[in-house]
Protein backbone atom coordinates (compact mmCIF):
# COMPACT_ATOMS: atom_id res chain seq x y z
CA UNK A 1 0.00 0.00 0.00
CA UNK A 2 1.00 3.64 -0.31
CA UNK A 3 1.84 5.58 2.85
CA UNK A 4 3.57 8.76 3.95
CA UNK A 5 7.06 7.80 5.13
CA UNK A 6 9.94 9.68 6.76
CA UNK A 7 13.37 9.62 5.09
CA UNK A 8 15.11 10.59 8.32
CA UNK A 9 14.07 12.51 11.40
CA UNK A 10 13.90 16.24 10.75
CA UNK A 11 11.95 18.92 8.92
CA UNK A 12 8.79 18.49 6.86
CA UNK A 13 10.79 17.99 3.67
CA UNK A 14 11.70 14.53 5.00
CA UNK A 15 8.16 13.31 4.29
CA UNK A 16 7.42 11.42 1.08
CA UNK A 17 4.87 9.03 -0.42
CA UNK A 18 6.25 5.52 -0.59
CA UNK A 19 5.35 1.86 -0.25
CA UNK A 20 4.67 0.12 3.07
CA UNK A 21 3.47 -3.39 3.96
CA UNK A 22 -0.29 -3.90 4.11
CA UNK A 23 -1.62 -4.12 7.69
CA UNK A 24 -2.30 -7.54 9.17
CA UNK A 25 -5.85 -7.91 10.50
CA UNK A 26 -5.90 -9.60 13.92
CA UNK A 27 -8.72 -10.89 16.11
CA UNK A 28 -11.37 -8.26 16.90
CA UNK A 29 -9.86 -5.87 14.35
CA UNK A 30 -11.28 -4.31 11.20
CA UNK A 31 -9.37 -3.27 8.09
CA UNK A 32 -10.30 0.23 6.95
CA UNK A 33 -9.61 1.85 3.59
CA UNK A 34 -8.66 5.36 4.69
CA UNK A 35 -10.29 8.28 2.91
CA UNK A 36 -8.98 11.12 5.09
CA UNK A 37 -6.62 11.57 8.03
CA UNK A 38 -6.22 14.33 10.61
CA UNK A 39 -2.92 16.14 11.09
CA UNK A 40 -1.79 16.65 14.70
CA UNK A 41 1.17 18.34 16.35
CA UNK A 42 2.12 14.93 17.70
CA UNK A 43 2.75 13.88 14.08
CA UNK A 44 5.28 16.68 13.69
CA UNK A 45 7.05 15.59 16.87
CA UNK A 46 7.19 11.98 15.66
CA UNK A 47 8.59 13.20 12.34
CA UNK A 48 11.40 14.87 14.31
CA UNK A 49 12.10 11.70 16.31
CA UNK A 50 10.69 13.15 19.54
CA UNK A 51 7.48 11.11 19.95
CA UNK A 52 7.89 7.46 18.98
CA UNK A 53 4.87 5.16 18.74
CA UNK A 54 4.18 2.71 21.58
CA UNK A 55 5.95 -0.65 21.24
CA UNK A 56 4.35 -2.85 18.60
CA UNK A 57 2.39 -0.05 16.94
CA UNK A 58 2.78 1.22 13.37
CA UNK A 59 5.73 3.52 12.67
CA UNK A 60 3.62 5.34 10.07
CA UNK A 61 2.44 8.80 11.14
CA UNK A 62 -1.22 9.51 11.81
CA UNK A 63 -3.33 9.31 14.98
CA UNK A 64 -6.83 9.54 13.50
CA UNK A 65 -8.64 8.67 10.30
CA UNK A 66 -11.98 8.19 8.60
CA UNK A 67 -12.76 5.58 5.98
CA UNK A 68 -14.66 2.48 4.96
CA UNK A 69 -14.43 -1.01 6.45
CA UNK A 70 -13.22 -3.52 3.84
CA UNK A 71 -12.57 -6.57 6.03
CA UNK A 72 -13.40 -7.80 9.51
CA UNK A 73 -11.22 -10.12 11.53
CA UNK A 74 -12.27 -13.08 13.69
CA UNK A 75 -14.39 -12.09 16.67
CA UNK A 76 -15.83 -8.89 15.19
CA UNK A 77 -19.54 -8.59 15.94
CA UNK A 78 -20.61 -5.00 15.27
CA UNK A 79 -19.14 -3.86 11.95
CA UNK A 80 -19.27 -5.20 8.41
CA UNK A 81 -17.62 -4.32 5.08
CA UNK A 82 -18.99 -1.07 3.70
CA UNK A 83 -19.52 0.58 7.09
CA UNK A 84 -18.18 4.14 7.30
CA UNK A 85 -16.12 4.71 10.44
CA UNK A 86 -13.68 7.08 12.12
CA UNK A 87 -11.41 6.62 15.09
CA UNK A 88 -8.19 7.25 16.97
CA UNK A 89 -5.04 5.29 16.24
CA UNK A 90 -1.69 4.70 17.87
CA UNK A 91 -0.18 5.16 14.41
CA UNK A 92 -0.78 4.37 10.76
CA UNK A 93 -3.24 7.08 9.69
CA UNK A 94 -1.18 8.47 6.80
CA UNK A 95 -1.75 5.37 4.67
CA UNK A 96 -4.20 3.70 2.31
CA UNK A 97 -5.22 1.08 4.90
CA UNK A 98 -5.13 0.60 8.65
CA UNK A 99 -6.18 -2.18 11.01
CA UNK A 100 -7.71 -1.18 14.34
CA UNK A 101 -9.72 -2.73 17.13
CA UNK A 102 -13.42 -2.85 16.35
CA UNK A 103 -14.13 -0.99 19.58
CA UNK A 104 -12.13 2.03 18.39
CA UNK A 105 -14.01 2.27 15.08
CA UNK A 106 -16.91 4.67 15.60
CA UNK A 107 -19.73 5.06 13.05
CA UNK A 108 -19.57 8.34 11.15
CA UNK A 109 -22.57 10.48 12.12
CA UNK A 110 -25.28 10.70 9.47
CA UNK A 111 -24.67 13.31 6.80
CA UNK A 112 -20.99 13.81 7.60
CA UNK A 113 -18.24 13.60 4.99
CA UNK A 114 -15.03 11.60 5.47
CA UNK A 115 -12.95 14.80 5.70
CA UNK A 116 -15.10 16.13 8.54
CA UNK A 117 -15.06 12.83 10.41
CA UNK A 118 -11.28 12.62 10.08
CA UNK A 119 -11.05 15.84 12.10
CA UNK A 120 -13.13 14.59 15.00
CA UNK A 121 -11.58 11.66 16.82
CA UNK A 122 -8.30 12.88 18.26
CA UNK A 123 -9.47 16.37 19.19
CA UNK A 124 -12.92 15.59 20.55
CA UNK A 125 -11.84 12.49 22.48
CA UNK A 126 -8.88 14.40 23.93
CA UNK A 127 -11.14 17.31 24.86
CA UNK A 128 -13.81 15.06 26.41
CA UNK A 129 -11.22 13.16 28.42
CA UNK A 130 -9.48 16.33 29.61
CA UNK A 131 -12.60 18.28 30.51
CA UNK A 132 -14.70 15.59 32.14
CA UNK A 133 -12.73 12.44 32.94
CA UNK A 134 -9.71 14.32 34.30
CA UNK A 135 -10.89 17.90 34.87
CA UNK A 136 -14.25 16.99 36.37
CA UNK A 137 -15.91 20.02 34.75
CA UNK A 138 -19.39 20.74 36.12
CA UNK A 139 -22.22 22.96 34.84
CA UNK A 140 -21.76 26.54 35.96
CA UNK A 141 -17.98 26.30 36.36
CA UNK A 142 -15.38 28.39 34.55
CA UNK A 143 -12.93 26.78 32.14
CA UNK A 144 -9.81 28.36 30.62
CA UNK A 145 -8.77 26.78 27.32
CA UNK A 146 -5.38 27.74 25.91
CA UNK A 147 -4.80 27.52 22.14
CA UNK A 148 -8.52 28.05 21.69
CA UNK A 149 -8.35 28.02 17.89
CA UNK A 150 -6.46 24.72 17.72
CA UNK A 151 -8.20 21.45 16.94
CA UNK A 152 -8.50 20.42 20.59
CA UNK A 153 -9.29 24.01 21.57
CA UNK A 154 -12.24 24.28 19.18
CA UNK A 155 -13.54 20.88 20.32
CA UNK A 156 -13.13 21.69 24.02
CA UNK A 157 -14.92 25.02 23.61
CA UNK A 158 -17.95 23.32 22.09
CA UNK A 159 -18.09 20.50 24.64
CA UNK A 160 -17.63 22.82 27.62
CA UNK A 161 -20.32 25.21 26.38
CA UNK A 162 -22.68 22.30 25.77
CA UNK A 163 -22.07 21.21 29.38
CA UNK A 164 -23.10 24.62 30.72
CA UNK A 165 -19.67 26.04 31.58
CA UNK A 166 -18.40 29.58 31.10
CA UNK A 167 -15.66 29.33 28.48
CA UNK A 168 -12.57 31.55 28.42
CA UNK A 169 -10.03 31.00 25.63
CA UNK A 170 -6.64 32.36 24.65
CA UNK A 171 -5.41 32.78 21.08
CA UNK A 172 -2.83 34.80 19.15
CA UNK A 173 -5.03 36.97 16.92
CA UNK A 174 -8.43 38.60 16.68
CA UNK A 175 -9.27 36.34 13.75
CA UNK A 176 -8.74 33.28 15.90
CA UNK A 177 -10.65 34.79 18.82
CA UNK A 178 -13.56 35.56 16.50
CA UNK A 179 -13.61 31.91 15.44
CA UNK A 180 -13.66 30.86 19.10
CA UNK A 181 -16.55 33.22 19.89
CA UNK A 182 -18.50 31.75 16.96
CA UNK A 183 -18.16 28.34 18.61
CA UNK A 184 -19.52 29.61 21.93
CA UNK A 185 -16.53 31.02 23.82
CA UNK A 186 -17.69 33.66 26.31
CA UNK A 187 -14.38 35.47 26.72
CA UNK A 188 -11.42 35.68 24.35
CA UNK A 189 -7.93 36.78 25.38
CA UNK A 190 -5.15 37.72 22.96
CA UNK A 191 -2.17 36.33 24.85
CA UNK A 192 0.23 38.43 22.77
CA UNK A 193 -1.36 41.68 23.95
CA UNK A 194 -3.02 40.90 27.29
CA UNK A 195 -2.06 39.47 30.69
CA UNK A 196 -4.25 36.39 30.69
CA UNK A 197 -4.34 35.74 34.49
CA UNK A 198 -5.60 39.28 35.09
CA UNK A 199 -8.19 38.93 32.33
CA UNK A 200 -9.34 35.56 33.65
CA UNK A 201 -9.90 37.02 37.11
CA UNK A 202 -11.70 40.02 35.64
CA UNK A 203 -13.94 37.83 33.50
CA UNK A 204 -14.85 35.48 36.37
CA UNK A 205 -15.48 38.05 39.10
CA UNK A 206 -12.12 37.28 40.73
CA UNK A 207 -13.08 33.60 41.04
CA UNK A 208 -10.64 32.10 38.53
CA UNK A 209 -10.78 29.04 36.32
CA UNK A 210 -12.17 25.88 37.91
CA UNK A 211 -10.68 23.83 35.05
CA UNK A 212 -7.72 24.81 32.85
CA UNK A 213 -6.68 23.00 29.67
CA UNK A 214 -3.04 23.72 28.81
CA UNK A 215 -0.76 22.85 25.88
CA UNK A 216 2.01 25.41 26.44
CA UNK A 217 3.53 24.10 29.70
CA UNK A 218 6.68 25.79 31.05
CA UNK A 219 6.17 29.44 29.95
CA UNK A 220 2.58 29.40 31.25
CA UNK A 221 2.98 27.30 34.39
CA UNK A 222 3.26 30.12 36.95
CA UNK A 223 0.55 32.16 35.24
CA UNK A 224 -1.69 29.10 35.06
CA UNK A 225 -1.43 28.69 38.82
CA UNK A 226 -2.41 32.35 39.19
CA UNK A 227 -5.42 31.83 36.89
CA UNK A 228 -6.88 28.87 38.75
CA UNK A 229 -9.68 29.09 41.31
CA UNK A 230 -9.74 27.51 44.75
CA UNK A 231 -9.76 23.71 44.20
CA UNK A 232 -8.92 24.35 40.53
CA UNK A 233 -7.84 21.52 38.24
CA UNK A 234 -5.27 21.90 35.46
CA UNK A 235 -4.91 19.27 32.73
CA UNK A 236 -1.69 19.42 30.69
CA UNK A 237 -1.79 18.00 27.16
CA UNK A 238 1.48 19.11 25.55
CA UNK A 239 4.78 20.97 25.99
CA UNK A 240 4.58 23.31 23.00
CA UNK A 241 6.46 26.06 24.84
CA UNK A 242 8.98 23.78 26.57
CA UNK A 243 9.09 21.49 29.59
CA UNK A 244 11.82 22.91 31.83
CA UNK A 245 11.42 25.70 34.38
CA UNK A 246 14.25 27.54 36.10
CA UNK A 247 12.06 28.37 39.08
CA UNK A 248 8.42 28.37 40.08
CA UNK A 249 6.53 29.53 43.16
CA UNK A 250 4.56 26.49 44.28
CA UNK A 251 2.68 28.18 47.10
CA UNK A 252 -0.57 28.43 45.08
CA UNK A 253 -0.64 24.63 44.89
CA UNK A 254 -1.34 24.45 48.62
CA UNK A 255 -3.01 27.81 49.15
CA UNK A 256 -5.61 27.03 46.48
CA UNK A 257 -5.60 23.22 46.90
CA UNK A 258 -4.82 22.81 43.20
CA UNK A 259 -4.67 19.61 41.16
CA UNK A 260 -2.39 19.23 38.13
CA UNK A 261 -2.74 16.23 35.80
CA UNK A 262 -1.00 15.27 32.59
CA UNK A 263 -2.28 12.94 29.90
CA UNK A 264 -1.82 11.54 26.42
CA UNK A 265 -4.26 9.24 24.62
CA UNK A 266 -1.72 7.37 22.54
CA UNK A 267 -0.12 5.58 25.47
CA UNK A 268 -3.40 4.61 27.15
CA UNK A 269 -4.49 0.98 27.25
CA UNK A 270 -6.73 -0.36 24.50
CA UNK A 271 -9.49 -0.87 27.08
CA UNK A 272 -9.31 2.79 28.15
CA UNK A 273 -9.41 4.07 24.57
CA UNK A 274 -12.31 1.78 23.64
CA UNK A 275 -14.31 2.90 26.68
CA UNK A 276 -13.65 6.55 25.85
CA UNK A 277 -14.58 6.07 22.19
CA UNK A 278 -17.82 4.26 22.96
CA UNK A 279 -18.87 6.77 25.62
CA UNK A 280 -18.14 9.62 23.25
CA UNK A 281 -20.16 8.31 20.33
CA UNK A 282 -23.09 7.33 22.58
CA UNK A 283 -23.19 10.77 24.17
CA UNK A 284 -22.49 13.03 21.20
CA UNK A 285 -23.25 11.34 17.86
CA UNK A 286 -26.75 12.81 17.68
CA UNK A 287 -25.31 16.25 18.54
CA UNK A 288 -23.14 16.13 15.42
CA UNK A 289 -26.08 15.05 13.28
CA UNK A 290 -28.20 17.92 14.63
CA UNK A 291 -25.40 20.46 14.17
CA UNK A 292 -25.08 21.27 17.88
CA UNK A 293 -21.48 20.08 17.61
CA UNK A 294 -19.25 20.25 14.56
CA UNK A 295 -15.67 19.50 13.59
CA UNK A 296 -13.84 22.70 12.70
CA UNK A 297 -11.70 22.26 9.59
CA UNK A 298 -8.94 24.66 8.69
CA UNK A 299 -8.09 23.08 5.35
CA UNK A 300 -8.20 19.84 3.36
CA UNK A 301 -4.90 19.08 1.64
CA UNK A 302 -4.04 16.19 -0.73
CA UNK A 303 -1.66 13.81 1.00
CA UNK A 304 0.82 14.39 -1.80
CA UNK A 305 1.23 17.86 -0.20
CA UNK A 306 1.78 16.51 3.31
CA UNK A 307 4.86 18.73 3.66
CA UNK A 308 2.66 21.83 3.36
CA UNK A 309 0.23 20.45 5.94
CA UNK A 310 3.02 19.95 8.49
CA UNK A 311 4.50 23.37 7.80
CA UNK A 312 1.11 25.01 8.29
CA UNK A 313 0.45 23.45 11.70
CA UNK A 314 4.02 24.11 12.86
CA UNK A 315 3.65 27.77 11.88
CA UNK A 316 0.51 27.96 14.04
CA UNK A 317 -1.53 29.22 11.08
CA UNK A 318 -4.48 26.86 11.40
CA UNK A 319 -7.88 27.53 12.90
CA UNK A 320 -9.21 24.03 13.57
CA UNK A 321 -8.05 20.83 11.94
CA UNK A 322 -5.83 20.28 8.93
CA UNK A 323 -6.97 17.20 7.01
CA UNK A 324 -5.11 15.04 4.52
CA UNK A 325 -7.26 13.64 1.71
CA UNK A 326 -6.01 10.12 1.03
CA UNK A 327 -6.24 9.01 -2.60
Amino acid sequence: MQAVLVKSFGEADQLFLGQAPDPEVKDHQVLVRIKAAGVNRADTLQRRGMYPPPPGESEILGLEMAGEVVETGPGCERLKPGDKVFGILSGGGYAEYVALDEGLAMPIPEGMEFEQAAGMAEVFLTAHQALFWLGGLQPGENVLIHAGASGVGTAATQLAKLAGATVVVTASSQEKLDACHALGADVGINYKKEDFPARVMEATGNHGADVLIDFIAAPYYQRNLASLALDGRMVMLAFIGGYKLEKVDLRPMLNKRLTVKGTTLRSRSLEYRVKLSQEFIAKYSAKFTSGELKPVLDSVIPWSDVKAAHERIEANLNVGKIILRIS
